[in-house]
């Protein structure tokens, strides 16, 4: 249920409002936006009389929300949700950004020399794996905490925030000292438990779309994380498992714009992941541009041949530049610009 309070209520009678749902025993959540203040409350009761809600001091409408996802829903919050990051950038505003970097990060050198190229040619964000979910468990694990140091100290050499995963809940800790978001990779789409660990950090959570989640299942995972008090969530449509062989997944751009009529959070486009190869991601890149993408991450490597993982998928930074290009005319072509 969601309950739109009067614009020109006072806090007392807001509180008076919050108190009576919980009374009632619902769960509330309060968002405030610039000339309104909604409130969610959260619980099961098919039955619940509204107009006892209704008629309290302050209380503008009230409204059932019949999605099972409720604080991630449009009927929640109209306006789009904006992460903000200290140093003044922000997703899913006007302004696109482009988070780049390797699969994962294998040495000093690696690192660093990616991160300056992206960084020159436009980038905000640095991706890379230090802890790596990989197939097969004789594949290369990723560097763990030694990584995520030699990505933290390259990020901040040329000016980047980090995004990097976390596979579960006893590495949160480490993504807190070194990561400005946690990204949460398909595979944990839907472990819960870890969802809701998530929900007590105060870290923006990427939240990558299930192999074979529909949209309904993925913004019920962001549920989890946002009920349990994380309201900087992000999600990221990285192809789908589907019938088809000739890409590693089938890229769902149709999610993008769908996303954005039932949820108020951002959405991030992956065109490495959604596609798998590398002179396909750039026109990807630029149909979810197109699409309305809050952002767009993708795998860059210096020498991707030799790439420890996913290197097929990696573009050459001469490529990367060459998609900064493109995706910002059409960037500009629909009112938008990249950070």
């Amino acid at each position: 249920m969601v309950v739109v309070v009067e614009q020109n209520a006072s806090e007392k009678d807001i509180e008076g409002i919050i108190k009576t749902l919980q009374d009632f025993g619902f769960d509330v959540h309060r968002s405030t936006g610039v000339n309104q203040t909604v409130l969610g409350a959260i619980g099961v009761k098919p039955d619940f009389d509204t107009r006892q809600v209704e008629v309290l001091p302050g209380v503008a409408r009230v409204y059932r929300i019949t999605e099972p996802y409720k604080l991630a829903s449009r009927t929640f919050k109209q306006e789009k949700t904006v992460i903000k990051f200290k140093n003044g950038l922000e997703i899913g505003g006007k302004a696109i950004v482009v988070m780049a970097g390797p699969c994962s990060v294998e040495n000093e050198n690696q690192i660093f020399t990616i991160a300056k190229h992206v960084a020159e040619s436009g980038a905000k964000i640095l991706r890379g794996g230090a802890f790596k979910p990989r197939t097969s468990p004789y594949a290369f694990q990723g560097l763990g905490e030694e990584g995520l140091k030699l990505m933290r100290r390259a990020a901040d050499e040329f000016g980047l925030l980090v995004v990097t995963e976390a596979m579960d809940s006893t590495q949160i800790g480490l993504m807190e000292q070194y990561a400005d978001i946690i990204q949460i990779g398909a595979r944990n789409m839907q472990n819960y438990n870890f969802l809701k660990e998530l929900g007590k950090s105060k870290k923006p959570v990427m939240l990558k779309r299930g192999l074979s989640a529909t949209f309904e299942e993925w913004l019920m995972s962001a549920e989890y994380i946002l009920s349990s008090g994380n309201k900087q969530v992000l999600l990221c449509e990285r192809g789908i498992r589907t019938f088809e062989t000739a890409t590693r997944n089938t890229m769902d751009i149709s999610a993008i714009p769908v996303i954005h009529s039932k949820s108020h959070l951002p959405i991030v486009a992956d065109p490495s992941h959604g596609i798998g190869i590398r002179d396909k991601v750039i026109p990807m890149a630029r149909a979810a541009v197109a699409a309305g993408a809050d952002a767009i991450i993708v795998e860059v490597h210096h020498d991707p041949d030799r790439a420890k993982s996913d290197g097929a998928q990696s573009l050459f930074p001469e490529q990367f530049t060459e998609m900064m290009k493109q995706i910002s005319v059409i960037a500009e072509a629909i009112g938008r610009t990249i950070a």
